[in-house]
């Protein structure tokens, strides 16, 4: 565990997550544009309570997540995420509910056998979805945010055993052949669409 009284205010960012393969990600992108700063992970500073995702998109989950690190914190600088995935053939679901879409919270069996039912009768072709991101930085009252996607399709069965979530499904336009879990976890972090949506909030810095 960080002391908090031990960081810097101005040269620290705290990354609102529990899910240290995230930190890494976010900091090993935005660490090229703010060269001078610390990013440390919440959990890391202590035992802090989950705010309540109530917004409207993975915006405004987002921005709620940040906001909340800031607060509990006492750090000027927070950057979180909230991302999913949207298939065409459901009208964009389980979008922001991607995480909980069978109840449970990060139950990857549960919201990947549910996925396969609900998409039991449509025809390959109309299978297609996407995984979007939104990542947003807060710098005392300023807000900066960077968005991301990557295109593909949703698979009849289960295929791979790297990354999480959907991965197993869902089969990227940009590697043919192979479903994200398939993918080494670089060669994942170069298409994701997290990657995507740092890459956009990294030219907005």
């Amino acid at each position: 565990m960080i002391d908090i009284k031990t960081l810097d205010p101005q040269k620290t960012v705290v990354v609102a997550t529990g899910n240290a393969h995230k930190v890494v990600e976010i900091e090993a992108i935005l660490s090229e544009v703010m060269p001078d700063v610390r990013f440390v992970a919440l959990r890391e500073l202590g035992d802090f309570p989950d705010p309540v995702e109530d917004g409207a998109d993975f915006y405004e989950n987002a921005l709620i997540k940040a906001r909340a690190a800031q607060e509990q914190t006492g750090l000027s600088m927070a950057v979180a995420d909230d991302s999913g995935l949207c298939v065409d053939a459901l009208d964009g679901a389980p979008g922001i509910f991607s995480a909980r879409w069978a109840g449970e919270h990060g139950n990857d069996a549960a919201n990947n056998q549910k996925l396969l039912v609900e998409l039991a009768d449509v025809a390959d072709e109309d299978r297609t979805a996407h995984f979007h991101s939104s990542v947003v930085l807060v710098r005392g009252q300023e807000v900066l945010r960077g968005d991301g996607d990557v295109q593909g399709v949703i698979g009849h069965e289960l295929r791979g055993s790297n990354g999480f979530g959907y991965d197993p499904l869902f089969w990227p336009a940009e590697t043919p052949g192979r479903t994200m879990a398939e993918l080494a976890p670089g060669e994942k972090n170069r298409l994701s669409h997290r990657y995507h949506a740092l890459k956009d909030l990294a030219s907005r810095l």
